[in-house]
């Protein structure tokens, strides 16, 4: 006998449905243009596989890809996909994390001692696309703990073992396309079919679980889309985004460096960024709070020995710095080390990418906000 059950839609409306019906079914009931559009679908807040089925009261809402949910889906089975081809090209390679982020995805592998170049990148996308064009299906499955401990064992992967110590038995899946079967809590799109276009954006280095006493990582930066034209243009609003960077036009007009000796986020203002309309001084609060300084903190200034309080000054290589009486002291020049600081290759760098529509996420240094 079957047991029906009750589910409610965003707009407050409800149906009734046999227990046990799947999102792609719900989605399907509504119409079958929103069944192929469909990406996942969400269960009392949570985001599913439209695959799952759903045994009891609850409100649903199915995601497309004009929602943020359904690009985070699509992009973690984008990180999937890449894992399977670097599968097929490098044999051997073990896996960390592959998230969605705010603009694509990335996974984080070992490789060894091979290092990736540009045509690397490029037979992976290659391979990728290969691979899409199968059509089949992520396959969601529950796993006991010990078969899952068993399986990354016979396949020397210590990056998943040592996730697997934190996740309690009765809460372990694992997802399979083709070759590649990952241990992951989901969700993901119904087919690789929908995964068209693909481009490698960056390679980066990663320490496993942010611990730089641990093994550095490969990680590698990615993007898909649907259509082209899509990819298209979001690599143009990419390229330009990277002209318009404040550390490239900073560089470029001689108006700041940045050092690590004082800190990676800290703008030391050179002369021209001195004197450039505005003046600096008066913003020590806000977003301009990073280009100011404790002075007593600071070796550079103690150096000078007339600074006895913690007065808050601006960085500012070249020019004098006033004294505990107000008087003009000595200059702060930079060593030979510093100056010009080399800028980073901005390739290495994810903090360009535009955001989607209604996100309130971000991206610095390829780690999502």
């Amino acid at each position: 006998m079957s047991v029906s059950i009750t589910l409610t839609f965003p707009d407050g409306s409800s149906r009734s449905y046999e227990s046990g019906v799947t999102g792609l079914e719900v989605a399907t009931s509504i119409s079958e243009g929103l069944a192929r559009v469909a990406v996942a679908i969400g269960v009392d807040g949570e985001t599913r596989d439209l695959a799952r089925s759903i045994d009891g009261d609850a409100t649903i809402q199915i995601y497309t890809l004009r929602d943020n949910e359904g690009w985070a889906t699509y992009w973690h089975s984008s990180a999937h996909l890449m894992a399977e081809a670097l599968q097929e090209l490098h044999p051997g390679v073990k896996f960390g994390i592959g998230p969605a982020i705010d603009k694509g995805f990335y996974y984080d592998v070992d490789l060894g001692d091979r290092q990736l170049t540009a045509d690397d990148l490029e037979a992976i996308e290659k391979k990728m696309m290969e691979l899409a064009k199968r059509n089949v299906t992520f396959e969601r499955r529950e796993v006991p703990k010990e078969e899952a401990i068993a399986y990354f064992k016979e396949k020397g992967d210590e990056y998943k073992l040592e996730l697997l110590k934190d996740l309690e038995d009765g809460t372990i899946t694992f997802y399979t396309q083709g070759e590649f079967t990952d241990l992951c809590r989901g969700p993901h799109v119904p087919s690789s079919k929908s995964i068209k276009y693909a481009k490698l954006l960056n390679i980066a280095g990663a320490y496993w679980r942010g611990d730089q006493e641990r093994k550095q990582l490969t990680r590698l930066y990615g993007i898909t889309f649907p259509k082209k034209g899509e990819l298209d243009d979001f690599l143009e609003k990419l390229e330009l985004a990277k002209q318009r960077d404040h550390r490239k036009l900073g560089k470029e007009l001689e108006l700041f460096h940045f050092s690590q000796k004082v800190g990676s986020g800290l703008p030391l203002w050179l002369p021209k960024g001195h004197h450039a309309p505005g003046n600096h001084d008066e913003f020590p609060q806000g977003g301009a709070a990073a280009s100011w300084i404790s002075a007593g903190d600071h070796p550079s200034y103690r150096a000078f020995g007339t600074i006895q309080n913690k007065r808050s000054l601006p960085v500012l290589l070249g020019q004098s710095v006033p004294t505990d009486d107000g008087r003009r002291g000595g200059r702060l020049s930079p060593q030979a080390d510093e100056l010009p600081a080399p800028y980073p290759d901005l390739r290495c760098k994810a903090s360009f990418l535009p955001r989607p529509p209604g996100s309130t996420g971000g991206i610095r240094d390829g780690v999502s906000l």
